[in-house]
């Protein structure tokens, strides 16, 4: 059955994101005569993936109409799902500051996105575009479902949800894809033939339970048993950044399946320092890997694959730099179509991982948070699923972190440079307070154009 929806597309500019929710969405018989609305601030961008998606659509003789507009409003009239994913600024240029300038001042934090320091600057810049886009919605199509793809997502979902708590709106993270990388090859199963659970907050989340789904044995004990002789030949992101420089070639792409891989890599623990640790101290297994778990971590800067993280920083910049191929495939990448489906079939399905409100979800953390927990998706939409007896170590170090969310959202809402340097002093990364009113000033006056707000 045809259910004709009108989906938007922030940020439809972007030829990774544009063409990958554009096949997600062509692949879907379910959406089939629905309209698609693009939105950007890119008028030749936004042009040239309009007179895609239409070549795309006569070709392939899909029942899709696609419009493009630069009026965010305009767009989201009659919305019933808008998918987010943008970025502000020169992306490169803002994340070496945010990564580099507090390194300058003594603080060592592994990498500059969604934690840390770096993490915070980058949430106060992002952070009120989106309390924008979202004011926006509420005024012309409260009802609709808003998915956000854009870091920092854990601060940008607690920041939206705090100003607009009846939005409807769901953080989506593609790292829950690794554990179909690992899994398989680790216990010698087929994907479907396993069900985990993980739960945390984005990008700081570890599986906490795994179980056969044909017989219900707990599969865990395995996981510890095989992580070692596993991780340490598993393929990093450094030696996708040797194979780029000996070919010129790099096949992968960041989107929620991770493939799969036989080779074996030429550095031991690629990405997985923290993994390996995690697994020793605390007998969990992050979905993620170390530029993204490590950080949360005050102790992470000690641990982590330094070369991985450079060479994944590396990597990165050439999948979105390089020359991409005006090609739209049909194929689901991403899980917001899916969730969109099982809303309209209220199908019951249970989604791996969403960012959504706690709400008790996890107990032990803070109702306000943003926590990243798996969900049932059905016609009352996305419905977290409670987490019951959460290990005290990780919840220890999940604490530690929401308070500054916390301070970070307040800084987004009300513009107050004091709260800024709250954040910082509350970071665990953070080890230094005399410099931190001074780095807080420096990335201010470097950022002016985004952080001038802040007063």
């Amino acid at each position: 059955m045809e259910e004709k929806m009108k989906i938007v597309l922030v940020g439809a500019g972007s030829i990774q994101f544009g063409y990958g929710a554009l096949g997600d969405i062509f692949s879907s018989k379910a959406l089939a005569g629905s309209e698609i609305t693009l939105l950007d601030i890119n008028s030749q961008a936004l042009d040239l993936v309009l007179q895609t998606a239409k070549t795309f659509v006569q070709q392939h003789g899909l029942h899709f109409t696609v419009h493009a507009t630069l009026d965010r409003k305009d767009a989201f009239r009659n919305a019933d799902f808008i998918i987010t994913s943008i970025e502000i600024g020169n992306r490169f240029q803002l994340w070496d500051e945010d990564w580099k300038i507090p390194l300058q001042y003594g603080v060592h934090q592994v990498y500059g996105e969604n934690g840390g320091p770096g993490g915070i600057f980058h949430a106060l810049r992002i952070g009120r575009v989106y309390l924008d886009i979202v004011k926006d919605a509420m005024e012309v199509c409260p009802e609709a479902w808003i998915f956000n793809y854009s870091n920092p997502m854990t601060a940008i979902c607690t920041t939206v949800k705090r100003a607009y708590p009846q939005a409807k709106f769901v953080g989506m993270c593609h790292e829950i894809g690794w554990l179909g990388r690992w899994l398989p090859r680790m216990l010698d199963m087929k994907l479907e033939d396993m069900h985990f659970t993980a739960a945390g907050l984005n990008h700081f989340s570890c599986m906490l339970g795994l179980k056969d789904k044909k017989n219900g044995r707990d599969l865990y004990p395995e996981v510890l048993e095989n992580a070692e002789d596993f991780f340490r030949s598993e393929p990093g992101y450094s030696d996708l950044l040797d194979e780029y420089r000996k070919t010129g070639s790099l096949e992968e792409s960041e989107k929620f399946d991770k493939g799969s891989s036989s080779r074996k890599s030429s550095y031991e623990w690629a990405d997985r320092r923290l993994v390996q640790f995690m697994l020793k101290n605390y007998k969990l297994l992050p979905i993620t890997t170390d530029s993204h778990f490590g950080e949360y971590l005050g102790w992470a800067w000690d641990i982590v694959d330094h070369r991985g993280i450079l060479d994944f920083y590396d990597v990165y910049k050439i999948m979105l730099t390089r020359e991409a191929r005006a090609e739209i495939k049909l194929e689901t990448s991403e899980r917001v179509v899916p969730i969109i489906e099982g809303i309209l079939g209220d199908t019951g399905y249970e989604e791996s991982a969403v960012n959504v409100l706690n709400n008790d979800l996890i107990e032990d953390l803070p109702w306000w948070i943003a926590v990243e927990v798996p969900a049932i998706i059905n016609k009352n939409g996305v419905n977290g699923i409670k987490i019951t007896n959460m290990p005290k170590g990780y919840l220890a170090l999940l604490r530690s972190y929401t308070g500054v969310y916390d301070l970070t959202a307040e800084a987004i809402i009300h513009g107050k440079k004091d709260y800024v340097i709250q954040a910082m002093l509350a970071n665990p990364v953070v080890h230094q307070a005399r410099p931190v009113a001074a780095l807080v000033d420096r990335m201010i006056d470097q950022q002016q154009k985004w952080l001038g707000y802040l007063k």
